[in-house]
C-alpha cells in the first residue's frame, strides 16, 4: 500500500471513533502513481482509485470530478466558489473536505450538496462562511464548520443521521443556536466553543453525549438544564463568566457524566457532582474550601467517588486547608493537583 492510500485508511480508522481530528497531511509527490481515472491535476492514488487529492495546488474553482470518485480533498486552495453542477457525475461521493479555501455562501449555489445522496462527511473548516451551509443530504453524518463567520445557522430539519457537528471558532449567538437542531434524534457530538454565547442555548437535542460550550462569556445555568441529556458524558463549560450565584446547586448532579471542566470561571465553592464523575477541571477560579459533600452526600464502605482525576490549582486551597475525611470520599483518585 502506497503512502496516499495508507493516509485514507487511517483517516478512515480515526473517523469511525466519532471524534474530532484532523486529515492526515501528505504532499502530492508522496502519493506515488495515479490512478487513470483522475482529474489530470489532483492524484487518485492507485491503490484507493475511489479518493481524490487536490491539496494545496492554487485551485480557484472545483476541478472536474470523475465518477466513481467517493473521497475528494481539496483543501489548501484558492476556492472561492461552488457551481451547481460541480459534483454532478459523482453523486455517490461520500467525503467531500474543503478546508483552508475563500468560500463563502452567496457562492456555493443552489443544491449543490443536498444532490449528494451518499455524502458522510462534509468539511468547510476555515473559509469565510458568514451561516451555516444548506440544503444539506440525509445522509449526512459529520458536518464541520469550524474558524468561520457564522452568525446563523439554518435548519438541520430531517437530517436523521447526523451524529457529529463541530462549529467552534464562530460568532454564534445563543438566539442562533437555540432550536436550530431540534428533532436531530441522532446527534451524539456538539461543539460550541470559541463563540459568542451569553446563555446556555435551549432546544438543543437529548441524544447529545459530548457537549463543548468553553469560551463563551456564560454566566448562568438555568436550573436542572442539563438533566435532560439522559447520556451526557463529557461537558466542557472552561473559560466562561460562571459564579456561584449563576449555578444552582444540582446543576452538574447528572449520573452519565464522566468528565466536567469548569475551569477558568469565578466560582467560589464547588459545585456538586454525581459519584460516578471521573475528571473534574477547576483549575482557576476563586475556590476557597473543599467540602466534601461537593463530592459524597454519604460515605461509607460501598458509598464513595469514582474520581480518577481533580484539578484544583489555580485556587485559594491549599493542602493545609483540607479536610481529613476528603481522602475518604476520593478514594480511588489517581491525581489530585492543589496548589
Amino acid at each position: 500500500m502506497n503512502l496516499g492510500a495508507f493516509a485514507l485508511f487511517l483517516a478512515l480508522i480515526v473517523g469511525a471513533s466519532g471524534q474530532y481530528y484532523d486529515d492526515y497531511e501528505f504532499p502530492i509527490s508522496m502519493y506515488g502513481a495515479s490512478s487513470p481515472n483522475c482529474a489530470p491535476e489532483c492524484n487518485c492514488p492507485a491503490d484507493y482509485p475511489s479518493a481524490m487529492y487536490c491539496d494545496e495546488l492554487k485551485l480557484k474553482s472545483v476541478p472536474m470530478v470523475p465518477p466513481g470518485i467517493k473521497y475528494l480533498y481539496l483543501r489548501n486552495n484558492q476556492i472561492d466558489h461552488i457551481d451547481e453542477k460541480a459534483f454532478e457525475n459523482v453523486t455517490d461521493l461520500q467525503w467531500l473536505i474543503l478546508d483552508y479555501n475563500l468560500l463563502e455562501n452567496s457562492k456555493i449555489k443552489g443544491k449543490t450538496f443536498s444532490r449528494l445522496k451518499q455524502l458522510k462527511k462534509l468539511h468547510i473548516n476555515h473559509n469565510n462562511l458568514t451561516e451555516s451551509v444548506g440544503p444539506l443530504p440525509k445522509s449526512l453524518e459529520d458536518l464541520q464548520l469550524t474558524h468561520n463567520k457564522i452568525t446563523k445557522l439554518g435548519s438541520f430539519d430531517g437530517l436523521v443521521n447526523l451524529t457529529f457537528v463541530n462549529l467552534q471558532h464562530n460568532q454564534l449567538k445563543e438566539e442562533a443556536v437555540s432550536a436550530a437542531f431540534k428533532g436531530l434524534k441522532s446527534l451524539e457530538y456538539l461543539d460550541l466553543s470559541f463563540n459568542q454565547m451569553t446563555k446556555l442555548p435551549s432546544g438543543l437535542p437529548t441524544s447529545i453525549l459530548t457537549l463543548y460550550l468553553d469560551n463563551n462569556k456564560i454566566s448562568n445555568i438555568p436550573d436542572e438544564y442539563f438533566k435532560r441529556f439522559t447520556g451526557l458524558q463529557y461537558l466542557r463549560l472552561s473559560h466562561n463568566e460562571l459564579a456561584d450565584s449563576g449555578v444552582p446547586g444540582n446543576s452538574f448532579n447528572v449520573s452519565s457524566l464522566v468528565e466536567l471542566d469548569l475551569s477558568y470561571n469565578k466560582l467560589k465553592s464547588i459545585p456538586t457532582v454525581n459519584e460516578n464523575l471521573e475528571n473534574y477541571y477547576l483549575e482557576v477560579n476563586e475556590l476557597e474550601k473543599f467540602d466534601v459533600k461537593s463530592f459524597c452526600r454519604i460515605l461509607g464502605p460501598l458509598s464513595y467517588s469514582k474520581m480518577k482525576h481533580l484539578r484544583l490549582d489555580g485556587n485559594r486551597i491549599t493542602q493545609t486547608n483540607l479536610p481529613p475525611d476528603m481522602y475518604e470520599c476520593l478514594r480511588v483518585a489517581k491525581d489530585i493537583t492543589i496548589n
